[in-house]
């Protein structure tokens, strides 16, 4: 019982992200294939509004838990057939995977990568470690890092999962919202087989945005380090 419990959720999580590129899943999820079928969905979509919440929040939240390279994509594809609502299906979904994922790298995760850990992930720890909700809100706000990193370092730390599920639900709510408003207006060019351009995701108007919101998370961790060393020098 102690193997399974150590082994059992991280190896399921390894697996599924394994199965996805072998099984050439991955090759079926492209913007022609959600192009070609997008009539379809939204049809459903229309027509079944609550069971396409449902299933397009358990989507989101295996595509979140296995750190599937689709996460992009699916927010804007939920915002061209859902809407507005598809991000707070999202923000929800998110979170709920992201916390698989940190109850997984607090098990078997946690020392292999203490052991291999890099300088960068190296950094992130030591970021965690000196103010973790303020650390992990800034690092949500501003999409330095991947998604699934943010997801798995935390665990490597002494965060509690009550604050890592906070800082990530507030934290992926300004960029969820922006990436949903883009999906949005996808719609039209989806609905006519097109092909969407992506190059609009990383304006300055977009990064900028996120960037200002991610510095402000920083100010609580920026006053403590400034505190810190002017006490540090008046005991000099």
């Amino acid at each position: 019982m102690a193997f399974i419990r150590k082994y059992a959720l991280p190896v399921t999580l390894v697996s599924g992200l394994i199965l996805f590129f072998v099984t050439g899943t991955h090759k079926l999820v492209s913007w022609e294939t959600i192009s070609n079928n997008y009539s379809l969905l939204k049809q459903f979509a229309n027509d079944q509004v609550l069971t396409s919440y449902a299933m397009f929040l358990l989507l989101y939240v295996i595509v979140v838990a296995f750190s599937l390279p689709i996460a992009l994509p699916l927010t804007l594809t939920g915002g061209a057939l859902l809407g507005w609502p598809a991000g707070i299906v999202i923000i929800f979904a998110a979170t709920m995977g992201a916390g698989i994922v940190f109850m997984a790298a607090r098990t078997v995760f946690s020392d292999v990568l203490r052991d291999k850990a890099g300088p960068f992930i190296a950094r992130l720890e030591s970021g965690f470690n000196e103010n973790a909700f303020n650390y992990l809100l800034a690092l949500r706000l501003i999409p330095a890092a991947p998604f699934w990193v943010v997801n798995i370092i935390p665990g490597l730390t002494k965060m509690k999962l009550s604050s890592f599920l906070l800082a990530t639900f507030i934290g992926i709510i300004p960029g969820t919202m922006v990436f949903v408003s883009v999906g949005r207006g996808f719609d039209t060019i989806l609905a006519s087989g097109q092909t969407p351009d992506l190059s609009v995701l990383s304006s300055p108007s977009i990064l900028i945005a996120l960037g200002g919101l991610g510095a402000l998370a920083l100010m609580p961790v920026i006053y403590k380090r400034v505190t810190q060393s002017r006490k540090a020098s008046e005991t000099k």
